[in-house]
């Protein structure tokens, strides 16, 4: 279902998104049901199906059918490509997605305000 390599836009596309974010976060604590994971979101189990989706098709995770459940694991090579491009900048240790986030939409925000 994922692709050997996905490309690093598809992994920073999957996680540009503070639902599938949140999803990584849950799944690093356990293997989740699809139910489960949907279980916590205000959303559709459809939206939080393709959620899973981008996020397979990114190699962040891989889902697996049990019998009538499919369950969700984080895949643990799923983020190597992309911290190892990080880290080739030398400034990146350890990255906060949500913290960067903040700051490109302070940044944004302020040239926003200076435009007015």
């Amino acid at each position: 279902m994922t692709a050997p390599n996905p490309p690093l836009d598809m992994i920073f596309a999957a996680l540009a998104d503070p639902t599938r974010r949140s999803i990584l976060s849950m799944l690093l604590e356990d293997d989740m049901a699809v139910t489960d994971v949907a279980a916590p979101f205000q959303v559709s189990l459809a939206a939080i199906s393709k959620h899973l989706a981008v996020l397979a098709a990114a190699g962040l995770i891989r889902q697996e059918r049990r019998g009538r459940i499919i369950w969700c694991k984080l895949d643990p090579d799923g983020l190597r490509s992309a911290s190892i491009w990080m880290q080739g900048f030398g400034q990146f240790d350890a990255v906060d997605l949500d913290d960067f986030e903040r700051f490109l939409r302070s940044e944004l925000d302020g040239e926003n305000q200076l435009r007015d």
